[in-house]
This record gives C-alpha cells, sequence and structure tokens, in this order.
C-alpha cells in the first residue's frame, strides 16, 4: 500500500512584480529552501513565476529534479478572481500526485499561501484526503506589518482587498474604522501596487484624525518603509507611495 506524500506549504519572498529582488537567502530560511529543492510536484498561482521562483533557489540550493522535469498544476482562474476559502471549489484532483506517494509543494505568488492568497481549497482537500500538511517558515507581509504597526498585536483582522469603487470604499472604511474604535481590533488590509497610492489618499481623507493608520511597503527590501501616525499628522505629509506591495493598519 502506497504511503501518501505531504503538501509542503512553501512561502516565497516578498518581491514578486517589484524592480528590485532581495537575496533570496535573506528572506527564506535555508531549511525552507531546502525542502522546496528537492520537491518536483506543485500547485501553484502560476508556472511561469513559480519556475522563476525554482530558478532562484536552485542558485542556493540545487534542486533535485531539473527545472524542465518539475510537475506544475496551475489554480483554476476563478480561483484567483474570487478566492478558494469558501466550499465552491474542490481541489481533491490536484492532490493525485500525493495519492501516488509524491510530496507536493503549495506555492503563492508571495508570501504564505493561503493566507491572503489562494490555497486554501487545496490545504482543506489535503486534510480530507489524510494527506499531511506541512507549513514551511517563511515572510508573512501581513505579521511584519503587524509587528512594526505599534498597533494592537493581540485583537487584529484581516479584511483582504477594501472595495475599488470610491463610495463603497469609504463606507467600508468608516466600518472598520469604527470596529477599531470601538473594540480595539487592528484592521488589516492589502492593495496591488499600482492602486497603493489611492488607497492611501482614500484613508488619510476617510479616517478620522486621531485615528491611527500605519502603512508597510516593500517589506523585506532594502526600500522597505513602514510609518505609523495619526491622520492628523498623515495629512500633513503628501508623500505619494512607491508602487510596491503594502499593507494598511488601521488602529487606535
Amino acid at each position: 500500500m502506497a504511503v501518501n506524500g505531504r503538501l509542503y506549504l512553501v512561502p516565497a519572498p516578498l518581491d514578486f512584480g517589484c524592480a528590485e529582488q532581495a537575496p533570496l537567502q535573506d528572506a527564506v530560511p535555508l531549511g525552507t529552501l531546502q525542502v522546496a529543492a528537492r520537491l518536483s510536484h506543485w500547485i501553484c498561482e502560476n508556472a511561469k513565476s513559480t519556475r522563476a521562483y525554482l530558478k532562484r533557489i536552485d542558485g542556493v540550493v540545487p534542486l533535485a529534479t531539473p527545472l524542465q522535469q518539475q510537475v506544475m498544476t496551475e489554480l483554476p482562474r476563478e480561483v484567483h478572481k474570487k478566492g478558494d476559502h469558501g466550499p465552491g471549489f474542490d481541489a481533491t484532483p490536484l492532490l493525485a500526485a500525493a495519492l501516488q506517494g509524491h510530496d507536493i509543494g503549495l506555492v503563492s505568488e508571495a508570501g504564505m499561501p493561503a493566507v491572503a492568497d489562494p490555497g486554501s481549497s487545496v490545504v482543506r482537500a489535503a486534510h480530507a484526503l489524510g494527506v499531511a500538511v506541512v507549513p514551511l517558515v517563511g515572510p508573512s507581509a501581513l505579521l511584519l506589518a503587524l509587528a512594526a504597526s505599534g498597533l494592537n498585536g493581540q485583537n487584529f483582522a484581516f479584511v483582504g482587498y477594501l472595495p475599488q469603487d470610491a463610495e463603497a470604499r469609504s463606507e467600508r472604511v468608516r466600518q472598520l474604522e469604527a470596529l477599531a474604535l470601538k473594540t480595539g481590533q487592528t484592521q488589516l488590509c492589502i492593495e496591488t501596487p499600482y492602486r497603493t497610492e489611492t488607497l492611501r489618499r482614500a484613508l488619510v481623507q476617510t479616517l478620522q484624525h486621531n485615528t491611527r493608520l500605519a502603512i508597510a511597503t516593500g517589506l523585506t527590501l532594502d526600500q522597505a518603509n513602514i510609518l505609523s501616525r495619526t491622520v492628523k499628522v498623515w495629512r500633513q505629509h503628501a508623500e505619494p507611495l512607491p508602487d510596491v506591495p503594502a499593507v494598511f493598519a488601521i488602529g487606535r
């Protein structure tokens, strides 16, 4: 009887899509890179970017299987657009290799898969199939930003992306602010690099002047910048954000 393989949750560096890349071994622990280097089966958001990541790993820890022979399975497009944390998508077929005894790596574009990224459906399916799930150590932008914000790290919530429509976004910001001020629960959200400045302006315009807003950009890069200020102070400083990934935290 074949023994099931394991599902490894492989963190990726936070510099995806950035012009600058940090040295891989500075962002991802050697132990994680060693595990990733011996895998040959992957479930990923995008095969091209996963191969690029594996090429970087190969420069630190030689791959056990040549890049051309790596087996890549991409998550469906609807998973990227709608998320897969609900019951709508069955990832069971993606784990066929694990049932044949192969270890599989689950990887997202940046950070920890299934946290602020697709992958939770794969993890659920693994548990249902009796496939062991092994999270590996690596960077998480949410926790790095929270720790550096000075806001409440004992009670916090990640709320994903805010609405793009200006009116709906303002309403959502007021809801999050009210919750943060009433309960002390820090509210974390993210935005794509090309919309970070738009969100910064919207938050500064909508939040009350005594509310604290922390913004962390380019985490783990040399250009990383983390500022935590009251909205009143933010309004006195209009410096635009760079086009790099950012995490926003609202609190008191």
